[in-house]
């Protein structure tokens, strides 16, 4: 999703309904979806070969994990409701984050 929100940042909010952005919602969607997933990513192959730095990444990437799925769900009881794709992705992020957090 990183290299795909860098490159065509309207495919990442088309999933969610948001058909059109502005120049200032291109850049977030590159910074949030783009650039910082892509650091993440970074930040684990790090963790493949710092074994020092390994048990950190691990958790701080499942903190921020559970940080987005923590926000999905006040957003669904705030509007009581959740949509097919957030609800894909909330059970993703809860998914990694239990999965890193056991290996951490």
């Amino acid at each position: 999703m990183g290299v795909g929100a860098i490159a065509k940042p309207a495919l990442v909010t088309a999933q969610f309904g948001i058909l059109e952005l502005t120049p200032a919602g291109r850049s977030e969607v590159r910074a949030v979806y783009g650039g910082f997933g892509i650091f993440i990513a970074l930040a684990l192959l790090v963790a493949l070969r710092q074994p020092e730095l390994r048990s950190g990444i691990l958790f701080t990437v499942a903190a921020a994990l559970g940080g987005m799925a923590a926000g999905r769900l006040v957003s669904a009881a705030i509007d009581r409701t959740i949509d097919r794709k957030p609800l894909g992705y909330l059970a993703l992020e809860i998914g990694v984050a239990v999965m890193l957090l056991a290996v951490a």
